[in-house]
C-alpha cells in the first residue's frame, strides 16, 4: 500500500502565513523564478480549487534598487494584479525571514523601497512608506483638499484621502455598525474622484490611543485587518485632530495593530504574525 503523502505529485513548494487573519501565500522565487500568471494567482488565492489567500507573494533577489535589502518581495492582489504595498504581507514575509536567517532585523525591497523590519518576541514591526496626503499621490483626479474629500454615501461624509504606498479614502463615524461598508465600499471605489479606485476605511475614534476600523479593499473584499489603512487611519485621525498623541492601537476584527508616527510621515506597525501550514502546488 502506498503512503497517501507520497500519491500527490511533488510541485512548487509554498508557506501559508496569516497576520490578524490576513492571510497569505508565499513562494520562493529567489533560485527557481516564479512569474505568476493572472490565472494562476486567481487559482491558487482561490479557496475552493487552490490553496485560499487574500494576497500571493513572491520572494525574489533584490533588484538595482535594494541594495542592502535581504530580499525583495512582490505582492499580487487575488484578481492577479501587482500592488504597491501591504503591511500584514510584509510583516508575515519578515517572520519567515527571520527563522531563515536566525536575524531580529531586516530589510525587504518592496516597490522599489527598503522597509525596515525588526522581532522583538511575537511581536513583529515594519516601517511603512512614507504617508502622503498630496492629491497627486492618493491619486484623486482633481486638485482638492484631500482632509475633507466631498464624496459621501449612506452613513459617510467627509473623507480623508491618504497614500501610504496605496490609495485610502478614510471616514470618520459616530457609530461604526450603523454603516453597511461592503455596499458603502463597493459605490465609493467606483467614484469619479478616484481614477485608481482606492480602499475604503470605516473609523469610530475610541479615545485618544484607540480607534476602532475596517477597510474595504480594492480587489472587492472586506478584510480581517489591514496594515496600510491602519497606518492611513491613524496619519488621517491626527491630521483632523481627532488624537493627539504619536501612537494609537487600531482595532479590527482580526485584531490589534499598533501604529507609531516617529514624524509627520513615518508609520511604524507591530503585530502578531503566524505560519498556517505548508505544501506542494501539484499543478504548478
Amino acid at each position: 500500500m502506498q503512503n497517501w503523502l507520497d500519491i500527490a505529485n511533488r510541485g512548487r513548494p509554498f508557506v501559508k502565513m496569516q497576520g490578524l487573519g490576513n492571510h497569505f501565500v508565499i513562494f520562493d522565487g529567489r533560485t527557481d523564478p516564479f512569474k505568476p500568471s493572472k490565472d494562476e494567482i486567481t487559482r491558487i488565492c482561490d479557496p475552493k480549487i487552490g490553496i485560499g489567500a487574500e494576497q500571493l507573494l513572491v520572494i525574489e533577489q533584490v533588484s538595482d534598487h535594494g541594495e542592502g535589502a535581504y530580499a525583495r518581495v512582490r505582492i499580487y492582489n487575488p484578481d492577479g494584479p501587482e500592488v504597491e504595498a501591504c503591511g500584514n504581507a510584509t510583516r508575515c514575509v519578515a517572520l519567515l525571514l527571520f527563522e531563515e536567517t536566525g536575524r531580529d532585523e531586516l530589510g525587504l525591497e518592496i516597490n522599489f523601497e527598503i522597509l525596515h523590519c525588526k522581532r522583538d518576541g511575537n511581536n513583529i514591526s515594519v516601517e511603512m512608506p512614507k504617508i502622503s496626503f498630496d492629491w497627486k499621490d492618493v491619486p484623486l483626479a482633481h486638485e482638492m483638499d484631500t482632509l475633507h474629500v466631498d464624496i459621501r454615501d449612506d452613513g459617510v461624509s467627509d473623507g480623508v484621502a491618504v497614500n501610504v504606498a496605496n490609495p485610502h479614502l478614510v471616514f470618520f463615524v459616530d457609530d461604526f455598525d450603523a454603516v453597511d461598508l461592503v455596499t458603502v465600499g463597493r459605490r465609493i471605489q467606483k467614484h469619479a474622484f478616484l481614477p485608481e479606485s482606492a480602499n475604503v476605511g470605516l473609523a469610530e475614534i475610541i479615545d485618544n490611543t484607540r480607534i476602532k476600523f475596517q477597510v474595504y479593499e480594492r480587489p472587492g473584499m472586506l478584510t480581517q485587518a489591514c496594515g496600510s489603512g491602519s497606518c492611513a487611519v491613524v496619519a488621517a485621525a491626527r491630521a483632523r485632530g481627532l488624537i493627539s498623541g504619536n501612537y494609537a492601537n487600531v482595532e479590527m476584527p482580526g485584531g490589534t495593530l499598533k501604529i507609531t508616527y516617529k514624524d509627520e510621515r513615518s508609520p511604524i506597525m507591530s503585530g502578531s504574525a503566524e505560519f498556517c501550514f505548508s505544501g506542494h502546488l501539484t499543478w504548478s
